[in-house]
């Protein structure tokens, strides 16, 4: 864990559903943070494991954990994963008291977010979109992007919290846009990596010592987060680390599904995301999403 300072706020209960490579250490900045936390996980060693690390507790159900805590956040897998830690007899929202909000971190549908908000506020509570970007190392290091949907007095009251383990955290719109945000995230970025792929093999192609070149053109107008994160690393076949390509056609599809409800094109996308299936082909369904650079290699 890094030396995250934290700004003063208000102690709150807080419970934490979700404990993976995001959620375990976004929980952790929160107990480190000076709040109150109790986490959820489906495989509950996980949730021992947490407690042990960071003083806090674990529960058994999402109801459990999410009794008398101010916020309930969370952050899984899906649509369905999100729908089975929230509703039913043992879900969030029947263990919520009156007035408390559920964040979701979860990268999932806007229409997913939307019905949430809807059954939340008809239980007297109240649901905020929020997924993140900024993979592994900004859970770790508490340093997220945060884009939330919601209502703006719901969101005042979640922001100075969530910012122990985010660098930013902010309100794009009614319920349903912090998805959407994070859709065009991920419609960038694929065409990013991809770019980045295809530059990098080309160069290699043509005999140039990519790392070098990667260092000259990385000071100029190619410049990106990928570039300077992901570049070096292309070039050395190391894919063993960062956000999983089955995670990433996961989004993919969502952003795909909503781009024909809303009408609007998206054909390099729905190319990279073909791409990222003869990736998975490969056998790098684990592999980090720079992995694009693989099936160009192979097709050479």
């Amino acid at each position: 864990m890094n030396q995250k300072s934290y700004e003063p706020v208000t102690p709150q209960k807080v419970a934490f559903l979700g404990l993976g490579v995001m959620g375990y250490p976004m929980a952790g900045h929160l107990k480190r943070a000076g709040h109150q936390v109790t986490v959820y996980n489906r495989t509950s060693a996980k949730a021992d494991q947490w407690a042990a690390e960071y003083g806090g507790t674990s529960a058994p159900t999402p109801r459990q954990a999410a009794r008398e805590a101010d916020i309930v956040f969370a952050c899984v897998g899906n649509d369905d994963d999100l729908r089975s830690v929230v509703l039913g007899e043992h879900g969030a929202f029947a263990g919520m008291r009156s007035g408390a909000v559920f964040v979701d971190h979860t990268t999932a549908s806007a229409e997913v977010a939307r019905e949430l908000y809807a059954t939340a506020r008809h239980n007297d509570l109240a649901f905020i979109d929020a997924p993140v970007s900024g993979g592994q190392a900004g859970a770790v290091n508490g340093l997220l992007t945060v884009m939330c949907g919601g209502d703006q007095p719901v969101f005042d009251r979640i922001q100075p919290v969530a910012m122990a383990f985010a660098r930013a955290c902010t309100l794009v719109g009614p319920s349903g846009a912090g998805q959407l945000a994070k859709m065009v995230n991920q419609i960038c970025i694929a065409g990013l990596v991809q770019g980045l792929a295809e530059g990098i093999n080309f160069g290699q192609a043509a005999g140039l010592d990519m790392k070098q070149v990667l260092d000259v053109i990385g000071k100029g107008a190619a410049q990106s987060w990928q570039m300077d994160n992901r570049g070096t690393t292309m070039v050395d076949g190391k894919f063993d680390f960062g956000f999983a390509v089955d995670w990433m056609r996961k989004d993919l599809g969502l952003c795909l599904d909503e781009a024909r409800r809303n009408g609007a094109p998206l054909p390099v996308t729905a190319l990279v995301d073909q791409f990222y299936g003869d990736v998975q082909r490969l056998g790098g369904k684990r592999w980090d999403t720079s992995s694009l650079i693989k099936r160009l290699q192979k097709a050479g």
